[in-house]
């Protein structure tokens, strides 16, 4: 824990000292009801947060050199008591108590989800019953208009995850900022998650952190799909959005091509993100936690889907991620071999710059993979361009870590980036923040 901020407990505030006892009664309430809960969710099986592998997924997380590992990861095979269901998640904290914020969201989302999903089915089941005529003579009629039936089974599949995850998304923004001891007033994370049903993909982003899907084209070439958008500030509709709630978006002359989101009157916290979890003091300026939904399905031509952080995609492009998972001597090291490429690469690159936590998530979706024989890469990104590596077949694992200069990298120039660049002025005038912190810090003392 050593990311809690130091406070001083002899301060002799009457209204702090008025306030103590009922805080910290609510506190202590509220940290026995997450321990059970966390009793609960450590029973559940299927479930893995820390680094591993499965028969079908890698998993793996590395703290940077800024101090406590901000990221977290999570893996749910059986996602609902269901054999043909997984949900995978990586979750990328920014802020004083960032860590805490991915935490709560990687340990409460993935359940709300689930809750929300059953809600839904029941809904429908309880509607159907009063409409069965009605819903006769509406599938006759789309009988002529669609091409399959498959075709209206998705459309409904990818309806009900949909809903279920903008209801999830908004059930845990509101969670998080009623938290009694987790201060999400500047402290945020990103989310994007993916959650496999059979063939059918419903992904979800919330943030900068970054989805990709190994593939292979019509000529048995590898090539990397990206499943998400980084959601930054400087996307025309992002900051549309943010300047209409009287936000500012702009970028500082030392990192240019860098946006930010800024208060109206104030040059803090500015946040790299358009939208995420917490980060409650710019919710009222346009930065919004809710998702950005997508719907694939899969062909036994795709292989694999990596889910990381931005520490890992400001050093390695999507053709470099899926080389190196193609290239890994075994499964089960697949994400290991990422996360340690990006590091190799953040040292290459940016010498004198800290490391950044990389996380990554590897979900096998063949059989069995058989990317070993395959001898060429290329990439096409979510607007459907696409970039070729050189020609030269059967690269190494620590061969493929080495960046070509024609690749795109998100830092190219530019020193180290953080999420979030400095904390308002009225953050050390705030005598609920400054009670906040108080109260965390001896919530942590009792998780410890």
């Amino acid at each position: 824990m050593g990311a809690c901020l130091s406070t001083c407990e002899g301060c002799a505030d009457p209204l702090q000292n008025s306030m103590a006892k009922p805080l910290e009664k609510e506190a202590i309430e509220y940290l026995e009801i997450e321990a059970k809960k966390d009793e609960q969710l450590a029973c559940l099986s299927g479930r893995m947060f820390a680094n591993g592998s499965t028969n079908i997924a890698a998993f793996y997380s590395q703290q940077g050199k800024k101090g406590t590992n901000q990221d977290c990861m999570l893996v749910w095979e059986d996602f609902g008591s269901q054999q043909d269901t997984i949900f995978c998640g990586v979750f990328d904290g920014h802020g004083p108590y960032g860590h805490l914020v991915a935490k709560k969201v990687r340990d409460s989302l993935p359940s709300t989800l689930l809750d929300q999903w059953q809600e839904i089915i029941a809904d429908e089941s309880n509607s159907s019953e009063g409409n069965r005529s009605n819903e006769s003579s509406e599938v006759t009629e789309s009988n002529v208009k669609d091409d399959s039936e498959s075709g209206k089974d998705e459309s409904r599949l990818f309806t009900i995850w949909k809903e279920s995850h903008l209801r999830a998304f908004k059930v845990m923004d509101t969670e998080l900022k009623l938290h009694p001891t987790v201060d999400c007033l500047c402290s945020g994370t990103t989310a994007v998650t993916v959650v496999k049903q059979d063939q059918d993909l419903v992904i979800a982003n919330v943030g900068d952190s970054r989805a990709i899907l190994g593939t292979l084209s019509d000529d048995n070439r590898l090539m990397a799909v990206q499943l998400t958008v980084d959601l930054k500030p400087n996307l025309p509709k992002e900051a549309e959005r943010i300047r209409h709630c009287r936000g500012r978006v702009f970028s500082l002359e030392d990192e240019p091509e860098v946006y930010r989101v800024w208060l109206p009157n104030d040059d803090s916290p500015g946040l790299a993100m358009a939208r995420a979890f917490g980060d409650f003091c710019l919710k009222d300026f346009g930065v919004i936690a809710v998702p950005e939904i997508r719907y694939r399905q899969l062909t036994s031509r795709d292989q694999f889907i990596v889910l990381a952080t931005d520490g890992v995609w400001d050093v390695l492009t999507n053709q470099e991620v899926v080389r190196i998972v193609s290239s890994a001597p075994t499964r089960e090291v697949a994400a290991k071999a990422v996360v340690e490429s990006a590091v190799c690469a953040w040292k290459r690159k940016y010498p004198t710059s800290r490391v950044d936590d990389c996380t990554a998530v590897c979900l096998y979706v063949d059989s069995q993979s058989a990317t070993s024989h395959l001898d060429y890469l290329e990439t096409e990104d979510v607007n459907g361009k696409k970039e070729e590596n050189d020609n030269e077949s059967h690269r190494r694992l620590a061969d493929s870590i080495a960046t070509s200069t024609n690749e795109w990298s998100a830092l190219d120039g530019e020193t180290r980036v953080n999420s979030l660049l400095s904390l308002p002025r009225f953050m050390t005038e705030n005598r609920k923040y400054e009670e906040s912190k108080r109260h965390l810090s001896y919530s942590t003392k009792i998780l410890c």
